[in-house]
């Protein structure tokens, strides 16, 4: 296992930290951040939501997507899921 992957939850609960304490001792930052919205989304937390997801990505395997028909336990499930949250929030 790599440095990075082995103190992972370290380096979250240090991430959290420092989060905490710039919204503590420089409040001007969120406040500044949070002008940055279209439609009810902050923007700079969609970008780093992106970062944060853009790697898995790279690793799936497109070439198995033709393989689902074999096995499509799971994507029932995430639809089923997906559906029943979409519907709640119509509610």
């Amino acid at each position: 296992m790599k440095f990075f992957q082995k103190y992972l939850s370290v380096w979250v609960i240090l991430c959290m930290i420092i989060g905490v304490s710039i919204g503590h001792f420089f409040p001007m930052i969120p406040n500044i951040l949070n002008k940055f919205e279209y439609a009810g989304i902050s923007i700079p937390m969609a970008v780093l939501i992106w970062i944060m997801i853009y790697p898995m990505m790279i690793k799936v395997d497109f070439k198995s997507v033709k393989y689902i028909s074999k096995n499509p336990k799971g994507l029932f499930v995430t639809w089923i899921v997906n559906c029943k949250r979409l519907v709640s929030g119509w509610i």
